[in-house]
């Protein structure tokens, strides 16, 4: 149940910065401004589109049973620990 948890949250995430880089990219001719923002949104885009790779595959991995789930929950708390010390504020 954690890992649909998980899952559901990284792709609500990755669907909201997924519309704002649309905005953003159609608005950007007219205020450009939002050129230093589309690069570091792109980039947590990237990295989100993964942990919701990372979550998928682990909870598809835990409900067949599979022998590498393991492996893939591994790659899934990295990854929650690589996007929390990124965007931690320093």
């Amino acid at each position: 149940m954690l890992l649909g948890f998980v899952l559901g949250s990284a792709a609500a995430i990755t669907f909201g910065l997924l519309g704002v880089v649309v905005v953003f990219t159609w608005l950007q001719p007219e205020y450009p401004r939002l050129d230093g923002e589309l690069q570091s949104l792109w980039g947590s885009l990237g990295m989100f589109g993964l942990l919701t790779a990372a979550a998928a595959a682990s909870f598809y991995g835990q409900l067949r049973a599979a022998g590498w789930r393991r492996a893939a929950v591994a790659a899934l708390l990295l990854g929650i620990g690589a996007i929390g010390w990124f965007h931690w504020p320093r």
